[in-house]
């Protein structure tokens, strides 16, 4: 088949232009060209901007697409101007949503695909549901629709998660034996799964007839605590066992507000998925070990010099007022009871 992939040099969808190329697919990437491609050289490139619709419109009426997969809409306009762009034209629409639609905390764990979406669990959860809508309703009557929701999705060209983000300091935090953040009492669970498992899914999903109609879970099936997976990310870089200094949620995000937003929405939420249906219907498994995953990403991250120094943060401070804090909560508590 050929496949425009919209939006084809991202973490996600390098990983499946490599996978449709090798799976001998006909592959065009839709971007803005502000990514270096790292995909084979066979690939062809449309250069744009897909919120410019007349323009992308104009630019994609001629390619003779049989399935696009859609990596990078994020709103339900977007969604809106694609079905008019390719209804009739397409026999297929991938559509990269997230677990992010459904509300947290989840009713009940592992969350299938038809949980609760609503109370949004925030504001780019509930474009993406609303996203989804647009080509549910589409399907059948413009092209057939599926939709594929990844969880924590990492790799080659992207970071390592932590408590207060993204930022790559922390790496350097385990590799040195520094004290981490951790948010609670790091028993909340978290599952992060590498970009070439969950592209597999996608590339599983072009042309399966199966498929036509439905939403999936790609996630991983290592689901593991926060304390774990510290654990395991020091593991993976031969570092001393962590030193975790376990932080209330709460007065995490009143210290540092601007820094919890990924806390705030994600990570505080204890939440497993359920893949059987990927695993029956796209093939999917879980190959790459949360381990090795980190081990491969740390790697990259090393070799294009993007890991910042473990004190180019606030961490310290933090940690220390927090500590200095609860020693002076024990001690007040221990006088009242003498």
């Amino acid at each position: 088949m050929h496949v425009l992939l919209i939006g084809g040099t991202g973490l996600i969808s390098t990983g499946i232009t490599r996978q449709l190329v090798d799976a001998d697919h006909e592959v065009t990437c839709f971007t803005r060209g502000e990514t270096d491609a790292r995909v084979p050289d066979d690939v062809s490139f449309v250069y744009g901007d897909r919120n410019d619709y007349e323009t992308f419109r104009e630019q994609v009426e001629d390619l003779e697409i049989d399935c696009v997969i859609d990596m990078v809409c994020f709103t339900p306009e977007q969604a809106e101007r694609a079905v008019e762009a390719f209804a009739g034209e397409i026999e297929q629409y991938v559509f990269c949503s997230t677990v992010d639609v459904y509300h947290r905390p989840p009713a009940t764990n592992p969350i299938t695909e038809d949980a609760p979406r609503e109370p949004a669990v925030s504001e780019y959860g509930a474009n993406k549901a609303a996203a989804e809508d647009v080509f549910r309703e589409a399907h059948g009557d413009a092209f057939a629709s599926t939709i594929v929701r990844p969880w924590s999705t990492y790799g080659e060209g992207g970071t390592v998660l932590h408590s207060l983000g993204s930022d790559t300091y922390y790496i350097d935090r385990i590799r040195e034996g520094k004290p981490i953040v951790v948010h609670g009492d790091g028993s909340s669970l978290w599952g992060p799964c590498h970009r070439d498992d969950v592209a597999r899914a996608f590339v599983a999903a072009v042309g399966n007839e199966t498929a036509y109609g439905e939403a999936y879970h790609v996630t991983s099936e290592e689901v593991i605590s926060w304390n774990q997976y510290h654990q395991q990310v020091a593991n993976a870089l031969e570092a001393p066992d962590p030193d975790l200094v376990h932080i209330p949620t709460d007065q995490l995000v009143d210290a540092v507000p601007d820094r919890t937003d990924m806390l705030v929405d994600h990570f505080q939420y204890s939440t497993v998925f359920d893949n059987s249906k990927a695993r029956r219907d796209l093939d999917f498994e879980y190959t790459i070990s949360f381990e090795e995953g980190t081990r491969r990403t740390v790697e990259w991250l090393e070799e294009h010099g993007e890991i910042d120094a473990w004190d180019s943060t606030t961490d310290d401070a933090l940690i220390d007022a927090w500590r200095e804090g609860t020693a002076s909560f024990q001690d007040s508590v221990s006088a009242r009871l003498e």
